[in-house]
């Protein structure tokens, strides 16, 4: 079976960047925030109109007056999850399906909320990318729109960073330059080649975390 490793990692750590490096080498890769993007044009119109009304025009959901609605809002936040994180789970179940059917040894889950979500149940390894605190805000200060109360309202519903490291089998460090970040992807991959080859079958059998 596909043995399915969890990528997260809090805003503006590199998680993209990170996840372009386990497709460059070939590893299949499901992200979260484009099935989400493929659902605001589809499949997620009708019933976020419903609940949040005014918020899609031209059949599509207008990302900034829904994001006016539930940051800072938690009981809008938690429909909105209602709603949404059901679709994300139907198209990621079927990635798996198509990698397992593939014969992919292993496929990736970029996931962003993971933990907050309980995903990590879900996965056989858990790698978060990580960047120090000034790097991480830098990064995401520099964003159009983005200012400094956003980023508070944002990093207030994640898991804090240091948290997710502790929780997590592998680390990519970003903050050091996109070399030494492929090194660390090239690392884990080495690392699970072979070492789990039956993990996937025993998803409750967590691997220990490299020293």
């Amino acid at each position: 079976m596909t043995f399915l490793l969890g990528l997260t990692g809090s805003i503006g750590m590199g998680k993209s960047t990170t996840a372009a490096m386990f497709r460059a080498a070939g590893v299949p890769v499901h992200d979260a925030d484009a099935a989400v993007h493929r659902l605001y044009s589809g499949r997620a119109v009708a019933p976020i109109e419903a609940a949040f009304p005014g918020t899609t025009a031209d059949g599509r959901v207008d990302r900034t007056r829904l994001g006016a609605i539930v940051l800072g809002n938690p009981d809008a936040l938690c429909r909105l999850e209602r709603i949404v994180h059901p679709l994300v789970r139907a198209e990621e179940l079927d990635f798996v399906g198509r990698a397992a059917a593939s014969g992919a040894p292993i496929a990736v889950l970029d996931v962003p909320l993971l933990f907050e979500a309980g995903g990590e149940h879900r996965v056989d390894a858990v790698v978060t990318v990580t960047a120090p605190a000034a790097v991480q805000r830098q990064r995401v200060l520099s964003r159009p729109g983005m200012d400094a109360a956003k980023l508070d309202a944002i990093l207030a519903r994640q898991v804090p960073d240091a948290e997710k490291r502790s929780r997590s089998h592998f680390l990519v460090d970003t903050g050091h330059g996109i070399a030494r970040a492929e090194a660390q992807v090239t690392g884990i991959l080495r690392a699970l080649a072979g070492r789990f080859g039956h993990a996937a079958s025993h998803r409750d059998s967590r691997p220990a975390r490299p020293a």
